[in-house]
């Protein structure tokens, strides 16, 4: 029996939302899901090496004011940063990470060894459609 498949596209750079598609993609690796996340714009800048990993340093693009308290609760509940949710999903399942070729443009990225080691290519946005139609779950984040 085939695998089901989720097409994640991820536009935000804000940590709440980043956190939640973390606890997404973990949560359909470990139900064994083909995953395919296209990373768009904002969210191609947390993929530029050396950023995303500085969690402290991302921004909440709906209640700054609520940052603070967000990541003192995750520290508090011992939840991982986001991008480990994304790598333990990669080794847990199939999970490709694709950045959109004109959003790492925009962020001084045009070849995949700018961005984290996480990110598999750089691919336009025709690929994106494609996979979302041909999933059985896709998502904007």
């Amino acid at each position: 029996m085939e695998n089901k498949k989720m097409t994640l596209g991820l536009f935000s750079g804000s940590i709440d939302r980043l956190t939640a598609a973390g606890v997404l993609v973990s949560g359909a690796a470990a139900d064994d899901m083909d995953i395919e996340i296209y990373v768009l714009m904002q969210g191609a800048r947390v993929f530029l090496k050396g950023v995303g990993d500085k969690q402290e340093d991302l921004g909440m693009s709906e209640y700054p004011e609520l940052k603070d308290e967000f990541l003192g609760s995750l520290k508090k509940l011992n939840v991982m940063p986001w991008m480990d949710f994304f790598r333990a999903s990669k080794e847990l399942a199939n999970v490709k990470i694709y950045v959109c070729g004109l959003a790492g443009k925009v962020w001084g990225g045009e070849e995949v060894e700018d961005f984290d080691e996480l990110v598999d290519d750089i691919v336009g946005i025709g690929e994106c459609l494609t996979s979302m139609e041909e999933s059985d779950i896709h998502l904007f984040i």
